[in-house]
């Protein structure tokens, strides 16, 4: 048997592009149809996945129901850390807070009674409620937001609470002041509230930076009449002078101005005089 077979191999041609047809018993492939009969050619194809909320002939569920702005512009808003009066107590009572200094972001940051996750969405600090009834601290406290119960929680014990604006880089030179004066730079000033704010910070019932000094005694004296306390006379307390302490509407440290240098390295802080100012641009 393999004498013929090899007998028939060595009488037949070599196997070359021209002596070699094609199958005839094999199927036959159609050739690409296109056009109205391009159909036929997804008879094998997997069935195709729609995306969610997708419906035949008509427009997705979620596009015909109405739109609503909850979330509009969420990278505008102002965020602002909260703060309750009950965490300002324990930090108070624990010695981390020194309640014969005036209170600010610094004071809060450092005593870790806030974590501030800093961005450019963030503004200060909320003073939140909870807590009210306990609060017995007397403090001087500025922060950024606060309502008429926190308000009074503060002043009803004899302290006093001041609310002003803070742009995202004042609030990141609070929370970090090391590294801000590690700088060199001197310290810039605070942005004044953009317009939508203004009649917030002017506000006197709302303790603003802003508002008459005047009118600050008579909403004090409102407020103590709306929920039923007795003001204390603050003017013959002993820390009357600290309690009175306001930062300028440009100021972003207590006890240091717009324009001044802290040299860490020294333990100095550099003032420029009037003098030094005309010569610099003299020259």
């Amino acid at each position: 048997m393999y004498d013929k077979i090899s007998k028939i191999l060595r009488s037949s041609p070599r196997v070359n592009l021209k002596n070699v047809t094609p199958n005839p018993y094999s199927e036959k492939r159609s050739p690409n149809k296109r056009g109205q009969h391009a159909r036929n050619r997804n008879k094998h194809r997997p069935i195709m996945k729609y995306p969610l909320g997708y419906e035949k002939g008509k427009l997705p569920f979620h596009l015909r129901i109405p739109t609503y702005g909850y979330n509009k512009d969420a990278n505008l808003k102002r965020d602002y850390q909260p703060l309750t009066l009950w965490t300002l107590q324990r930090m108070i009572d624990l010695g981390r807070i020194d309640p014969s200094e005036p209170i600010d972001i610094t004071t809060l940051v450092n005593s870790r009674a806030l974590k501030m996750d800093l961005n450019e969405t963030l503004h200060g600090v909320f003073l939140v409620e909870q807590g009210a009834d306990i609060f017995e601290a007397k403090v001087n406290i500025e922060v950024q937001i606060a309502n008429e119960i926190s308000i009074s929680a503060v002043e009803r014990v004899g302290g006093t609470i001041t609310t002003g604006f803070y742009d995202p880089k004042s609030v990141s030179a609070l929370c970090r002041p090391v590294e801000y004066f590690l700088q060199g730079n001197p310290i810039h000033k605070r942005l004044l509230p953009p317009r939508e704010l203004v009649t917030y910070y002017c506000d006197p019932n709302m303790r603003g930076y802003l508002s008459d000094p005047a009118k600050l005694q008579e909403a004090r004296i409102e407020l103590a009449n709306k929920f039923g306390y007795q003001l204390p006379d603050i003017t013959k307390d002993e820390n009357y002078k600290m309690l009175m302490m306001r930062k300028d509407p440009r100021q972003v440290f207590f006890g240091l101005s717009p324009g001044w240098i802290v040299n860490l390295a020294d333990k100095v802080v550099i003032k420029p005089t009037g003098e030094f100012i005309d010569e610099y641009f003299s020259n």
